[in-house]
């Protein structure tokens, strides 16, 4: 583990490596405490670079045996060999030259899992992003592409399965029960994507003919006596093959494609190519044991990692300070993906909701950093909200202004000229910019500039002229780093809603470039006239969430209220709704604050009987139109002297009085919401039970006993674990009864005690208990013989869902919170830095609350910032939040 404070890497420092390697031959000898690996490498001298310049390869906790030049042991004064180096110091003046390279490694004790670690008895690897490095020495860095050839060998018994990357070309068996297998990958490719996987699996297999007749195999490789609960991946893997074959022109290269699910995995997923490593947590499903939300997620993630096999393998990054070109255009795609299998619009919904909730957190704390930073410590710590959801959003926006036609032609543009190639933030805009021919010099700032921009909207109309006048002012405060801003290419898309609902459409625009309803905003403000507005009507801004900014218009609830009702855009409609509830619960937040009730309004829970009623919408929309914002949603628009207790009771307050409100159809909705037909996992039937959920939820807030007895109903009958789980959370967190949460919980622990996934679904609930004694909780779960903390999912389930779940604990007045997190983030960082810091980063918002919770969060910050042994991972998140 490195423990040092990390030497700063600039963007601006980038050059070649002196070295290329084209090839590279691994043999692995697998044990678990000793495995021998054997590398070839095929060197390169850059061009420009002397004869004898010194080679030097990167290594992180390595134990060399030996080395050899072109077949010849090298002796110890012509190199100098670390746990983290192997430098050469004289290498062949010859232009190309081999070396081999002999390293043991511990995949036993390999508590990071980066490298070659075990997990539950199987040996696998994570080597994003700088992970091969922990297996041999090499120069670990994206531009650096090779062809690899992996020979594995292990017991038989053990390691039945052997995979790697590529094709598999040999096998055979060994003495001593021991065997082995050969794989190729013909494509180049950094290091980052190498992989072996070698264990007892079970597997269930598929054929995929592609879009010019090429026969692909498929697998999906489980823990054994889980096969059945592969099927849905598999199902989502061959959906995705097809999908991005008609929708991106992009077929698959290989002649087999597998996928491995384990148990022990810092991340969702890892792309490698032709074999992708998962989180179980994203593979493994059936309907008694993964909700609706697990199905989403293992669909949209297991085509994510298939789409970087074009966007981010074929072409790969440059340099790390490009991880968005691969992450966040990869992200777009299977937004779209998950928006053609689902519902569009909610999926809109739901991915802006979790843009708000994690990146414009991030972007209002002292972690902000620009979609291309300019600099790190730690690459582990920029895998992001920020790289992924807004560089995502950025791509969104590229496709926005240039329309499908160009958009696309952009990106057939990108896989023509830079497959096989290692490419930046500019080669993918060039691309964009020759097939639009348009000029996207001022667009690209949004990759370079930190911070979420706001705009700022004032109307008046003219009843005499019949025109509109909007003035649109943009905005982005000073970042860490970037004092200085500069203005943006900010697409905003606007409709003018007439009284009947309809959008009015002008008979002149001036003042802004615009496509139809599609205005390019580019200067600091805009005074946008619209003529022929035979009426005021009501403003509609940034339809589709056109642009990732924070929106400022005066409306008043009378005019919220009728977009709620009338706005032709399904973003923005139920954008409407949730500033609604926002203004009641800042308000509402305030008053209690100030030892007031918060007040009630009746126009708001007219809009949410409307809304809830109305047979017309989707059942899924219906249930996050009137999901209110979340607690930290609420906290981020307060802004400054937060009280995470008057929010968690203004929420719960205004919770009730709508379950109050909608009792009025109860009926009518309880009908519209049963599900008869067999379980499927798809939006009508996920969005009824979303929907019906929702109606218990409030109606128990509301202190509706039939909505009690229907709970405690629903998780002793459900058929499926999305109403069973969503039962046992409400009986746990919401239901007054402190018996029948007792009783809920131990009996969903003992029905699945044997299911470590359905396991982390115990914890995280009673991690997320609100109240003064949730710090108290937390360290009994600690202490559960089920709790460990080498695993990240368990980790997760019980620290990140307190800490990031649980306002009302994390921040306790007391500082009780705070203490444990740091605690734990103490011992942890010892075995796994890269979950360690994560964690440390719920610290980021702890400037905006109110001083005495401040004051404790600092000190409990100070009192890690004294300890000598921490992590670079750690050390430079706990710098940022400081210094911010």
């Amino acid at each position: 583990m490195r423990t040092d404070n990390g030497q700063i890497v600039r963007l601006k420092n980038y050059k070649v490596a002196d070295y290329i390697i084209s090839h590279i031959d691994l043999v692995f000898k697998l044990d678990a405490n000793a495995t021998i690996v054997r590398t070839v490498l095929e060197v390169e001298r850059s061009r420009g670079v002397k004869a004898r310049t010194p080679l030097c390869l990167d290594g992180d906790e390595l134990s060399l045996n030996w080395v050899k030049m072109d077949g010849d042991k090298l002796e110890a004064s012509a190199f100098r060999a670390t746990p983290q180096l192997l430098e050469i110091f004289s290498p062949p003046s010859s232009k190309k030259f081999s070396i081999e390279i002999e390293v043991t490694i511990n995949p036993e004790t390999n508590t990071q899992l980066m490298g070659l670690f075990r997990s539950n008895g199987k040996y696998c690897t994570q080597c994003e992003a700088e992970g091969f490095r922990r297996i041999s020495y090499f120069t670990d860095r994206p531009d650096v592409l090779a062809t690899y050839t992996t020979r594995i060998e292990a017991d038989r018994n053990e390691a039945p399965v052997l995979l790697g990357n590529g094709n598999p070309i040999k096998k055979g068996k060994l003495a001593g029960n021991r065997h082995f297998a050969v794989w190729h990958d013909p494509h180049p490719k950094p290091s980052y994507l190498f992989a072996i996987v070698a264990g007892d699996l079970g597997a269930i297999h598929k054929k995929f003919n592609t879009a010019s007749g090429k026969s692909v195999r498929l697998g999906v490789y489980v823990e054994k006596g889980r096969e059945d609960q592969a099927k849905y991946a598999m199902d989502a893997l061959i959906r995705s093959m097809k999908w991005d074959e008609e929708v991106f022109g992009c077929e698959y290269d290989l002649d087999v494609f597998n996928i491995v699910a384990v148990s022990d995995f810092n991340m969702g997923a890892m792309e490698n190519k032709g074999l992708n490593i998962f989180n179980s947590k994203y593979v493994l499903a059936d309907p008694t044991t993964a909700t609706d939300a697990d199905y989403a997620n293992i669909e949209a993630i297991i085509a994510h990692e298939y789409f970087h096999n074009w966007t981010g393998n074929r072409i790969t990054c440059r340099d790390w300070f490009q991880l968005c070109l691969k992450e966040g255009l990869t992200v777009y795609r299977d937004q779209e993906f998950s928006s053609d299998m689902r519902s569009r619009p909610v999926m809109r919904i739901e991915d802006v909701r979790r843009l708000r909730i994690s990146q414009f957190t991030e972007d209002a704390g002292p972690l902000a950093h620009a979609v291309r930073p300019e600099s790190y410590r730690e690459i582990n710590n920029f895998y992001t909200a920020t790289v992924y959801e807004k560089g995502a959003e950025l791509v969104r926006m590229l496709a926005t202004i240039l329309g499908p036609k160009t958009f696309k032609k952009g990106m057939d543009l990108y896989f023509r000229r830079h497959d096989g190639e290692a490419a930046t933030i500019e080669d993918f805009l060039k691309c964009f910019a020759d097939a639009g021919k348009i000029n996207l010099d001022q667009f690209a700032l949004w990759y370079s500039q930190a911070g979420t921009p706001s705009i700022i909207a004032s109307s008046s109309y003219d009843e005499k002229s019949k025109k509109l006048s909007l003035e649109l002012e943009q905005n982005l405060a000073p970042t860490a780093g970037q004092t200085q801003k500069r203005l943006m290419h900010i697409p905003v898309r606007i409709g003018l809603v007439a009284k009947d609902g309809n959008d009015q459409v002008a008979s002149r625009i001036t003042g802004c470039r615009h496509d139809g309803d599609l205005f390019h905003l580019v200067k600091r403000k805009h005074k946008i006239v619209f003529a022929g507005i035979n009426s005021r009507p009501t403003l509609s801004v940034n339809r589709n969430f056109s642009a990732p900014v924070n929106l400022e218009i005066h409306q008043t609830n009378t005019e919220l209220a009728f977009l709620a009702a009338n706005d032709g855009d399904p973003f923005n409609r139920w954008q409407a709704f949730q500033t609604y509830a926002m203004k009641l619960l800042v308000s509402g937040a305030r008053a209690l604050g100030r030892g007031k009730a918060p007040r009630t309004d009746g126009k708001f829970l007219d809009a949410a009987l409307a809304i809830a009623g109305d047979s017309d919408l989707p059942a899924a929309y219906r249930s996050l139109a009137i999901t209110l914002p979340g607690e930290g949603e609420v906290g981020r628009a307060i802004g400054h002297s937060v009280d995470p207790d008057s929010i968690h009771k203004a929420r719960n307050s205004l919770m009730g009085e709508i379950g109050d409100r909608i009792v009025q159809i109860w009926s009518q909705l309880w009908e519209e919401t049963q599900v008869l037909d067999e379980y499927l996992p798809d939006a009508d039937q996920s969005g009824k039970r979303a929907l019906r959920n929702l109606l218990l939820d409030i109606g128990v807030m509301a202190n509706h006993k039939l909505s009690e007895e229907e709970s405690m109903r629903q998780f002793a009958g459900a058929t499926n674990m999305s109403d069973r789980f969503a039962a046992f959370s409400r009986i746990v967190l919401r239901h007054k009864s402190r018996k029948s949460s007792e009783d809920a919980i131990a009996s969903f622990y003992y029905d699945y005690i044997d299911n470590p996934l359905v396991l982390d679904k115990w914890f995280t609930v009673q991690a997320m208990i609100p109240g003064p004694g949730a710090a108290r909780v937390v360290r009994a779960l600690m202490r559960h013989e089920k709790f460990n903390l080498k695993n990240p999912n368990r980790v997760r389930s019980v620290l990140s869902s307190f800490a990031f779940g649980n306002p009302t604990g994390f921040n306790a007045r007391s500082g009780e919170g705070y203490r444990l997190v740091i605690k734990a983030i103490v011992s942890l960082d010892k075995i796994n830095p890269q979950i360690a810091a994560r964690i440390l980063t719920a610290f980021r918002t702890h400037g905006s609350l109110e001083q005495q919770r401040r004051k404790s969060a600092i000190t409990a910050l100070k009192k890690l910032q004294e300890n000598p042994e921490l992590s670079t991972d750690v050390n430079e998140i706990l710098d940022r939040i400081i210094a911010g």
